[in-house]
């Protein structure tokens, strides 16, 4: 983990992310929200990477900072979508043409284009999300 302003990132993707956010003028808050979904058979919580308020209307916009994303982190995104539609959670990839296995043809952009989630790549949070 790394402590940057008191907070303690878990990779160098979401230090560059608190960057930017701090750069755009923007408050944010990291990992501090709490949203529970089910497991199958299960009650478990997620914890989002950062959450931005949207200046159009109020709403929280979550970012979740992706270098790996795993099948287990897939799995978790879907039952969270299906139990919480109307969160907005956006992924933030370092490289969104990676596949999601060495036998699929399925990147993670495509993979959030299938199931609904906006994302973007290269570790940058895009301009237009922030003025939204």
């Amino acid at each position: 983990m790394t402590t940057t302003k008191g907070h303690r990132y878990r990779s160098g993707l979401e230090r560059e992310m608190a960057r930017q956010l701090r750069l755009s003028g923007r408050d944010f808050w990291f990992e501090e929200d709490k949203i529970d979904y089910i497991k199958p058979a299960k009650k478990a919580k997620y914890n989002p990477d950062f959450h931005v308020i949207k200046k159009k209307d109020g709403s929280k916009m979550y970012l979740e900072g992706k270098g790996r994303f795993l099948t287990s982190d897939r799995q978790k995104h879907r039952l969270i979508r299906e139990q919480h539609p109307d969160l907005d959670i956006r992924f933030v990839f370092q490289n969104a043409r990676q596949r999601i296995s060495k036998t699929s043809n399925t990147t993670y952009a495509k993979w959030c284009e299938k199931y609904g989630f906006k994302y973007s790549d290269k570790g940058i949070i895009p301009k237009e999300w922030l003025e939204e």
